[in-house]
């Protein structure tokens, strides 16, 4: 891991933050002005820099804003904390329009200051792991007819900034045609910020959006820039759009319209240059009717729309699509990718895919870890495509595979990224299909094992279980990061120390 780089003129800081970051696993670099720290910068090149940048804002020989300023010129992804006193709070404010991260006060509570760190040095996590996806990811993969005039379409749109609405069932594609039109989009230099309206509570989402002042509600110590200016001079992608409560779509109507809003507490307006794209699995024109969806706002989003296809109205794709999931699986597991017989392709096709795309990405990574030979054939394939009535297994062979992605979500498409993850997997049946009996059979797996230990008089049943479950769930996960416990930790739902402290319980180390 990449060190934190501290600046600071004062040697007391430099040494409290120091001692308090080694403690908590977390390497450190000390600077006492800017200049050492443009010098280093030069000296590292751009794979050298720090994880994090925490300085001072009035040091001399020059100031942290003004560092900021050529720091971001550089690493523009890099989450820089600014350090300041009360009195330079206007100061420190200024800085948010710098890219800063977050400001901390002095004097500052050295647990929060840590833990304000820990969440940059996660934030720049998310940046490699999203720059490294990006990066890998291939053009959309297609040859039908309806994918064809999708790709005309990304096309077209590639010199213009109009808003478009994406729509199409769970699982087609959404995402990925939102970054393809960003990618391909003048803006394609500045950011695409993602937030997923339905994964976040209604009364978190506001901020989520459009920020918060300090002291706006309990908690808000700092002023926090939401998405909208997160994605100044780039792309929102607001997916599951049909699911944003009406009130909030009132703000968002306003921002679509004159490109300004209010922060939560805020007074003053803020620009953001931002072009919305939007998604939805929802008939919106339905929701209009219904009166859960604002028809203004309908028509301000509908200003192109691109509808994108089930898996089986575009069945042609199927084999090109496995091959590649197939590929994608091996590199994620580290292991030699399997092939698979025409046969088995043909049965493939057959199926009616109710999770579309994302569903095949699943089949395919459950045949990497399951097929017992390098060639896949008709007999491997799961329960679900074979039509087979699932075989009640006890928890002891549960096999659990690498866990849905989050919200935010790069998976679900024509051609997933190389290191985007496939939803799990529970006694072999991939989850993301309507439910039913295979759901089912794990349950009644885990009912036998239970009933089996309490016969046998265990009287730790509820730990011994909790603790096979959880280490399935957490080895699943940390396989399809390649060990990145930080996303890990993301992708199950659960906090940085919690994963940490569950592997060291469970001696999973």
């Amino acid at each position: 891991m990449k060190p934190i780089w501290i600046v600071d003129d004062d040697q007391s800081i430099r040494f409290v933050l120091e001692k308090a970051l080694l403690r908590d696993g977390l390497p450190t670099r000390s600077f006492t002005n800017p200049r050492e720290v443009l010098q280093a910068l030069e000296a590292a090149g751009d794979e050298g820099g720090p994880q994090v940048l925490v300085s001072d804002i009035r040091m001399p020989g020059g100031s942290g804003l003004d560092l900021l300023g050529k720091v971001k010129e550089k690493l523009p992804g890099l989450p820089v904390i600014i350090m300041t006193a009360f009195s330079d709070l206007d100061s420190a404010v200024s800085a948010f329009q710098g890219g800063a991260f977050e400001y901390l006060p002095k004097p500052f509570d050295l647990p929060k200051a840590v833990e304000l760190i820990r969440r940059a040095v996660e934030e720049s996590q998310r940046e490699e792991v999203a720059e490294e996806r990006m990066g890998a990811t291939p053009e959309m993969l297609g040859q039908a007819p309806a994918m064809q005039d999708v790709f005309r379409a990304i096309g077209r749109l590639s010199q213009s900034n109009v808003t478009v609405l994406i729509t199409g069932e769970s699982g087609s594609g959404k995402e990925l045609v939102a970054r393809a039109l960003h990618k391909h989009s003048q803006r394609a230099s500045g950011p695409f910020v993602a937030i997923n309206t339905a994964a976040i509570p209604k009364d978190l989402l506001e901020s989520e959006l459009f920020g918060h002042e300090r002291g706006a509600f309990t908690g808000a110590q700092t002023m926090r820039r939401g998405r909208f200016e997160q994605a100044d001079g780039g792309t929102l992608f607001l997916d599951e759009i049909g699911d944003m409560p009406f009130d909030l779509q009132t703000r968002l109507l306003r921002v679509l319209s004159d490109g300004s809003f209010y922060r939560v507490g805020g007074h003053s307006a803020v620009k953001a240059n931002v072009r919305v794209i939007a998604a939805t699995h929802q008939d919106l024109e339905q929701r209009v009717r219904e009166g859960g969806f604002r028809e203004d706002l309908f028509h301000r989003l509908n200003v192109i729309r691109l509808r994108l296809p089930r898996l089986t109205d575009r069945r042609e794709d199927i084999p090109m699509l496995t091959r590649h999931f197939l590929q994608q699986s091996a590199r994620q597991l580290g292991v030699e990718p399997k092939r698979i017989s025409d046969a088995a392709v043909a049965r493939l096709g057959t199926f009616g895919f109710p999770g579309n795309v994302r569903q095949l990405e699943n089949i395919c990574h459950w045949l990497t870890v399951m097929a017992p030979a390098q060639m896949i054939e008709e007999k491997d394939l799961p329960p679900e495509v074979l039509g087979d009535e699932p075989v009640p297994a006890p928890m002891a062979q549960a096999v659990v595979a690498p866990p849905a992605a989050s919200p935010a979500r790069a998976d679900e498409g024509l051609a997933a990224p190389a290191s985007s993850q496939a939803p799990a997997t529970v006694s072999g049946t991939a989850l993301g299909r309507p439910a039913g009996s295979a759901d089912e059979a794990w349950e009644h797996g885990l009912e036998v094992e239970a009933n089996a230990l309490l016969a046998s008089g265990c009287h730790d049943v509820w730990d011994a279980l909790t603790r096979r479950f959880e280490s399935k769930l957490i080895l699943a996960a940390l396989a399809s990061t390649r060990g990145r416990r930080i996303e890990a930790a993301q992708k199950l739902g659960i906090g940085r120390n919690t994963i940490t402290r569950k592997i060291q319980e469970l001696g999973l180390e």
